[in-house]
């Protein structure tokens, strides 16, 4: 794949939306933005992404889909990046476990992908693109109109009312006293059946009310994901990986005082911490399964970084790769992320399944990309909707942390806050279950 360097160009926001604009005419994109964002601990290398079309392609059947994974990603291994979604479901294929509920979305498994063509904007905003057709790529997005029309209000509908969920709180903190788990992310999820979208302008919506580092947009198959995420899973640079869950969430303030005084409550409060830790330690096991014994440590813990809609609580786990050790094998190794099941994992993604009711899909999966030299950076797919096309059926899940000392009422407004950048960008109106 022929490579272009390009000067750094002067409106970076503008080019963005027309180059998005511009990946529309393809079946499948995988689009991936930082938003000028300050990630924890500077850890990005990639501002801007669009890969588009396929030469390659790699789509999951449910069976020995981690071992296809491996052989994709070596095929590639020094000649082009791939860019791909893994499905929360994959689980299945690494422990006992399995997903009945009902999924109205219908993302495969898996799915990655050999572009035809790659825009990549580094943090400098230094363009390169990777195509045969590098000069004429630019020429047409620079002739591209952004498009825009008038949003449609959309009935939104909760699966889980007010009353079952604080219901379901209570039995969840049941298992905690029993000690079948110590932290439970329970999720609920929004839809609307017989609707229609502009993916491409709701990504556009969502992106100026919720601006975060790990937003993206993903078509593929007539089903589309555009997410606003805040959080990394998990990233590997040359023999060092990394890992940044986030467990603790409080609302920004228009006044300033005010809002000082949320962040310094965040990062005051017993409970958060607690959460965030015992998900730092389960990352920290996860991360050992790869790793050189004694390579693992935590470079942050509780760190509180402010974005437009919310403070989150984040820390960073890093450590050193095993020499040889499959790239894919360390995905595997920590997936799905600790900060969306609970612990221990393996129960508490049983009891997931018991409680919830809807199958999470892409929804606490991962999006992300394959680098040549087979580094690579993966979000948690969060703060996101999805859309089949098809089916015209649209949702968003979005959940909490539950522990002992939680409060139902609490986590319930939680989960309103976090879905209310979603509601927002589809024009939305909530209506409970």
């Amino acid at each position: 794949m022929e490579e272009q360097h390009i000067p750094a160009i002067v409106s970076t926001d503008q080019f963005k939306k027309k180059a998005c604009t511009w990946a529309q005419q393809f079946d499948t994109i995988c689009i991936l933005d930082n938003n000028h964002l300050e990630n924890a601990l500077q850890l990005q290398e990639i501002e801007f992404a669009v890969a588009v079309g396929s030469i390659d392609e790699l789509v999951g059947s449910g069976e020995n889909d981690w071992e296809k994974f491996k052989a994709f990603v070596d095929k590639h291994a020094g000649n082009t990046p791939l860019f791909g979604y893994l499905t929360y479901d994959l689980k299945n294929q690494l422990e006992k476990l399995s997903s009945k509920h009902p999924d109205n979305i219908g993302f495969d498994p898996l799915f990655f992908f050999a572009p035809l063509h790659v825009i990549l904007m580094d943090t400098n905003g230094q363009l390169m693109v990777m195509s045969e057709q590098g000069n004429e790529i630019l020429e047409a997005i620079k002739q591209t109109e952004i498009q825009s029309e008038p949003r449609v209000s959309i009935q939104m509908q909760q699966r889980v009312s007010k009353e079952k969920y604080i219901e379901t709180v209570k039995k969840i903190q049941a298992h905690i006293e029993a000690g079948d788990v110590y932290e439970l992310n329970y999720c609920v999820e929004f839809f609307a059946e017989n609707t229609s979208i502009n993916p491409l302008n709701t990504y556009f919506e969502l992106q100026q009310i919720s601006p975060t580092p790990f937003s993206c947009f993903v078509k593929h198959n007539k089903r589309y994901v555009l997410s606003a995420s805040p959080e990394r899973f998990i990233k590997k640079s040359l023999n060092k990986l990394y890992s940044q869950p986030i467990k603790g969430t409080v609302r920004r303030a228009q006044d300033d005082a005010e809002d000082e005084k949320l962040k310094s409550a965040l990062l005051a409060s017993e409970k958060e911490r607690a959460e965030n830790l015992m998900i730092v330690d389960l990352v920290r096991n996860d991360l050992a399964k790869s790793s050189e014994t004694g390579s693992v440590e935590v470079n942050e813990l509780f760190g509180i970084y402010s974005f437009k809609q919310v403070h989150q609580m984040i820390s960073t786990v890093s450590s050193t790769i095993i020499d040889g050790l499959n790239p894919v094998t360390a995905i595997a190794n920590a997936f799905p992320m600790g900060s969306m099941t609970g612990a221990p994992k393996v129960m508490a993604m049983q009891l997931i399944e018991q409680y919830e009711n809807s199958k999470r899909g892409l929804y606490s999966g991962a999006i992300g990309y394959f680098a040549p030299n087979e580094d690579f950076d993966f979000n948690v797919v969060i703060r996101s909707i999805q859309y089949n096309e098809e089916r015209q059926y649209v949702n968003f899940e979005v959940g909490s942390a539950i522990t002992i000392d939680s409060h139902a009422e609490q986590e319930y407004e939680e989960c309103l806050l976090k879905a209310s950048a979603m509601l927002r960008a589809l024009g939305g109106i909530n209506h409970e279950a």
